[in-house]
């Protein structure tokens, strides 16, 4: 689970009207909501917070993830990804890897274990709701191969499956304002929910 520093992600969030707390408290509770029913799935075994950030290592590997540092390992978000792979195909071989970003607020554990299932071991993909980026990534054990960026939903599918299937929260992330309210009528996980004004989150 890749995560930038929080001063300086989501910048087209800013701004958001009727947040109880700072845009880095957002960001970050985005990401402790993302990381919890990650856990919490079926077919997950662990999750890693790829950051370069230590405010965000210390508060998700509170909540149970390990995390991977991304100083020294090349720039940009997929260089990060191959890097903190290599590391835990070195520690297990066999190991089945995945990406899942960090602003799905609305992640349902039961959802994302289902598009695990579906994908069956094979190398997939969910796309966001625009159906142009990627939320979800699954590599199997196969090289995980990111391809993160613009139009990324298109570059995946030169290698992988779309995953196709009733998961809504496992596509609803949040870039802006439009995404945050769309995640908030899934139902935001309660630190993202905890921030929002009343009368926006649904239960």
């Amino acid at each position: 689970m890749p995560v930038k520093p929080p001063h300086r992600a989501k910048s087209r969030l800013r701004g958001l009207t009727g947040l109880r707390g700072s845009h880095e408290e957002l960001v970050l509770a985005m990401a402790a909501d993302t990381l919890a029913a990650a856990l919490d799935a079926p077919g997950v075994a662990g999750v890693v917070a790829v950051t370069g950030d230590p405010v965000a290592a210390r508060t998700l590997a509170a909540l149970g993830a390990r995390t991977f540092c991304t100083e020294r390992h090349g720039s940009g978000l997929n260089a990060a990804l191959d890097a903190a792979a290599a590391r835990l195909r070195d520690r297990d071989a066999e190991v089945s890897l995945g990406v899942l970003p960090a602003d799905l607020p609305a992640l349902r554990s039961a959802e994302l274990g289902a598009a695990i299932a579906h994908a069956g071991g094979r190398r997939g993909f969910c796309t966001d709701i625009a159906g142009t980026g990627t939320t979800l990534l699954l590599a199997g054990r196969g090289p995980l191969e990111p391809s993160y960026g613009p139009d990324s939903a298109r570059r995946h599918a030169r290698s992988a499956t779309e995953l196709r299937g009733p998961w809504p929260s496992v596509r609803a992330d949040v870039d802006t304002p439009a995404s945050w309210l769309l995640a908030a009528g899934l139902g935001l996980g309660p630190r993202s929910a905890a921030l929002a004004r009343p009368g926006l989150v649904s239960t």
